[in-house]
C-alpha cells in the first residue's frame, strides 16, 4: 500500500458525513480555478524551475562542461562549470539554456549549443488514486487536463465510475469539485486543467467504496469549492 493511502483515509473520517452523496443534474463542476499567483504551486502553462527539482544541462560535443541529473538546492544556485554559479530557479528551460550559451560564448566557445531538461519536477507533481489502474504520485511535463493526468496512471480501473474528484489548495484554502469523464469524452463538459499539487480520485462504481467518504465530501455546486 502505498505511504499516502494512510492520510486520504483520515480524510475519509473527516468528510464522509460533511455533505450528500446523491447527486443530481447540475451538480458536477465545469471548470477549476488555478492556485493563487502566490501560493507555493503555479500553473505548468511554461514551466519553471524550482527548488529540489532536478535537471540535466547539456552542452553539445562538451560533456564535461554540462551536469547530469542534478538536485536544485534550496538557494536556487548550481555550479557549472567554466561558467560558475548561476540561478536557476524561477526561470523556464529555454531561458537557463541561452544564459548559459551566452556566458559560454564570452568566455571560451564558440556558438555553443546547450539543452536544458527537467528531469524530476517536485514542484509539479500529482496524486492520482481511487480506481485508477496504476495509482502514484505522476510528474506533469506540460499543460495537462483532468483525462490526460488520468490517463498518466493508466486510465481508469475496471470497477471506476465516471465520477471523478479533484482536490487542490487555493489561497491557502484546500478546496474540491466533482467532474463527470463520460460528459467530459462526450463533449457534454469541458475537461479542466489540472496543476501541480492536485489530488485525483476515481471513484468506484461498487456500492462500497473506500473513496466514498471522500468523494462525498466534495460540495455539488457546479464549481470549484471550498470543501464543507
Amino acid at each position: 500500500m502505498i505511504r499516502w493511502l494512510p492520510l486520504a483515509a483520515a480524510a475519509v473520517l473527516l468528510l464522509s458525513g460533511c455533505a450528500s452523496s446523491q447527486l443530481k443534474a447540475g451538480d458536477y463542476g465545469t471548470d477549476l480555478p488555478p492556485p493563487s499567483a502566490g501560493g507555493v504551486v503555479a500553473p505548468v502553462r511554461e514551466y519553471r524551475i524550482g527548488p529540489l527539482d532536478k535537471i540535466t544541462i547539456q552542452v553539445f560535443q562538451n560533456k564535461d562542461l554540462g551536469l547530469e541529473g542534478v538536485r536544485v538546492p534550496v538557494t536556487g544556485k548550481i555550479l557549472l562549470p567554466m561558467v560558475g554559479e548561476i540561478d536557476v530557479v524561477g526561470r523556464t528551460s529555454t531561458e537557463l539554456a541561452a544564459d548559459i550559451s551566452a556566458r559560454l560564448s564570452t568566455c571560451c566557445l564558440q556558438n555553443p549549443q546547450v539543452m536544458v531538461q527537467v528531469d524530476e519536477a517536485v514542484s509539479q507533481q500529482i496524486t492520482m488514486t481511487g480506481a485508477v489502474t496504476e495509482q502514484g504520485v505522476f510528474a506533469l511535463r506540460g499543460p495537462t487536463t483532468l483525462l490526460q493526468a488520468i490517463s498518466m496512471a493508466k486510465g481508469p480501473g475496471p470497477t471506476a465510475s465516471s465520477r471523478v474528484a479533484v482536490f487542490r489548495t487555493v489561497n491557502g484554502q484546500r478546496m474540491g469539485a466533482l467532474f463527470d469523464i463520460d460528459d467530459i469524452r462526450s463533449g457534454r463538459a469541458k475537461d479542466p486543467e489540472i496543476y501541480g499539487g492536485d489530488m485525483i480520485v476515481v471513484d468506484t462504481s461498487g456500492a462500497k467504496s473506500a473513496w466514498r467518504g471522500v468523494i462525498s465530501a466534495v460540495p455539488f455546486l457546479g464549481v470549484f469549492g471550498p470543501l464543507l
